[in-house]
């Protein structure tokens, strides 16, 4: 079965919104971890904000990144967009718990969300996230949205952490199935 895993950069202080503060950390090492997850997963979950901005970003360019983004498979989770236009997408209006459960049976590599918001956080109450892939910059920002936000309970198993000479931190949790 296919896992769904968040793939996240997050402050020290969990704020995980607009990521520009990561620039300054940048480094091939980190690009590194960027590709595998890319590589290991066939089909990208987005909500409609992070999709909008990653086809902004990259349908028309071309490049490592936008070549892997504009071919890979792209499920977007929205109920007000109409129509979902760049390479290789698919809208899903309805059920969420049922449209992404019947994804994670598809034969396929592994799904990956990228972006923080509302679709992250619907998909950990509804018990549907595998795994998370963080990033962890060493800066504290003080205000954002959050990761997990205020009053979010998981048990997570740590998979794998590889500190970046960059001072950021690779982390890889497996999320405990809820009882």
């Amino acid at each position: 079965m296919r896992k769904v895993i968040v793939s996240e950069f997050v402050s020290l202080d969990g704020v995980a919104e607009n990521p520009a503060w990561t620039f300054q950390f940048g480094s091939e090492e980190q690009e590194k971890y960027k590709f595998a997850e890319l590589f290991a997963c066939d089909a990208l979950l987005l909500g409609r904000v992070t999709y909008q901005g990653f086809a902004a970003a990259f349908s028309g360019q071309t490049g490592p990144d936008a070549d892997i983004m504009n071919s890979q498979r792209k499920y977007v989770v929205s109920t007000t967009l109409q129509k979902a236009d760049w390479n290789n997408s698919t809208l899903i209006k309805g059920n969420i718990a049922e449209e992404i459960a019947k994804l994670k049976q598809q034969p396929g590599k592994d799904i990956a969300i990228s972006g923080a918001g509302t679709l992250v956080r619907s998909l950990m109450q509804l018990d549907l996230v595998d795994e998370y892939s963080l990033l962890v910059y060493p800066v504290v920002l003080g205000s954002g949205m959050r990761l997990f936000e205020e009053g979010t309970k998981a048990t997570l198993k740590l998979l794998d952490a590889k500190p970046l000479s960059s001072g950021v931190v690779y982390l890889s949790y497996e999320a405990e199935r809820k009882q």
